[in-house]
């Protein structure tokens, strides 16, 4: 891990961040919007630093947008 990286993580998001719960719940719908090109981080705001800061949360959400990314193929 990049020094910068740990520092990232230690001293926490700078932007206001999504709970698990949070997460959960809009996972699908920022998924469908990276995928698409949206700009899913201005319409889910938190998600980003969430998903930084978050492995299991990250794990999920590379699982997801790799499948959804297939089937739009």
């Amino acid at each position: 891990m990049k020094r910068d990286e740990i520092l990232s993580r230690a001293l926490g998001p700078a932007a206001p961040e999504l709970t698990c719960e949070q997460c959960f719940e809009e996972l699908d719908r920022y998924v469908e919007l990276v995928v698409s090109g949206e700009r899913a981080d201005e319409r889910v705001p938190g998600m980003h630093a969430h998903l930084d800061g978050c492995p299991a949360c990250a794990e999920d959400f590379r699982s997801l947008r790799d499948l959804v990314a297939r089937q739009e193929d």
